[in-house]
């Protein structure tokens, strides 16, 4: 199949130093251009950010300082990107919500006003998950490659669940997975204990994500004025925050995990 285009069409990417686009920057940018014609185009530069790479971002991207030592920063290449994509469309994976943005404040901190609005943008991934919906349907036609003809019946529901786990069993056997580290592993395996810690969300000391474990295994509140700050430090030092939660309206197992820590501070455990 041959794109319909109208004008060409820039697909592109970024590696950068980080998620934020205001602090951080790009440390690599590929465009690849597919001209009217069908005629394909690919330049990739890597970009100086002017800051050190932390090292968790080069353990997903594998750019390192050195690895952009003496490049030119994005400021001097800018004029080259903006001349490649001249009378371009912009397409790309989760672009709208961060290579867009941070390309963007490249652009402005640059000096460059990169006019957007006369382009139109094309996000592949909002594509995808608009055809593939992250639902039990979507992913029951996806493995089985059939419909579920009684969704959100409880008795259809989980049989289809049962019978997507089985299908991935099969389709991920052997595949790897690299997390957000950097680690590589095989974690779709018939092992119950392993599908359980790769399917949880997060750490979760409670069932809500209102408390969770940090990288030590300490809990830490992610909710309200002492967001990201240790259960047992908060409760040292305002004790009185516990009797707060225990009157307010917080599910009850939430209660039951801050007593437990709470016990176990003054020595006592319970078993939960």
């Amino acid at each position: 199949m041959k794109l319909n285009l109208k004008k060409p069409i820039a697909f592109f990417d970024l590696e950068t130093t980080g998620l934020n686009p205001v602090h951080d920057r790009i440390v690599e940018i590929s465009v690849l251009k597919v001209n009217t014609n069908g005629e394909e185009e690919q330049k990739t530069w890597l970009v100086n950010p002017g800051c050190p790479i932390p090292p968790e971002t080069t353990a997903v991207h594998h750019i390192s300082d050195l690895d952009v030592k003496g490049c030119p920063s994005f400021k001097e290449l800018a004029p080259a990107i903006v001349k490649f994509l001249t009378s371009c469309d912009l397409a790309g994976y989760n672009i709208l919500k961060f290579d867009l943005p941070m390309l963007m404040e490249e652009f402005l901190r640059a000096g460059i006003d990169f006019d957007i609005k006369s382009r139109q943008i094309i996000d592949v991934m909002n594509i995808f998950m608009k055809m593939e919906p992250r639902s039990l349907k979507g992913a029951y036609r996806f493995f089985m490659n059939k419909e579920l003809d009684d969704a959100h019946s409880a008795s259809a529901d989980t049989m289809a669940t049962y019978e997507v786990m089985m299908a991935m069993l099969d389709k991920y056997k052997d595949v790897e997975y690299t997390d957000n580290k950097g680690v590589t592993s095989v974690p779709v395996q018939n092992d119950i204990q392993q599908l359980s810690t790769f399917s949880a969300h997060n750490k979760n000391a409670d069932l809500m994500g209102q408390i969770v474990f940090d990288e030590e295994g300490k809990e830490v509140f992610k909710f309200g004025k002492h967001k990201d700050k240790r259960v047992e430090d908060v409760f040292r030092f305002e004790p009185q925050y516990y009797d707060w939660i225990m009157k307010s309206d917080f599910p009850e197992y939430t209660k039951k995990i801050l007593t437990a820590i709470k016990l176990r501070m003054s020595g006592k455990n319970i078993r939960l």
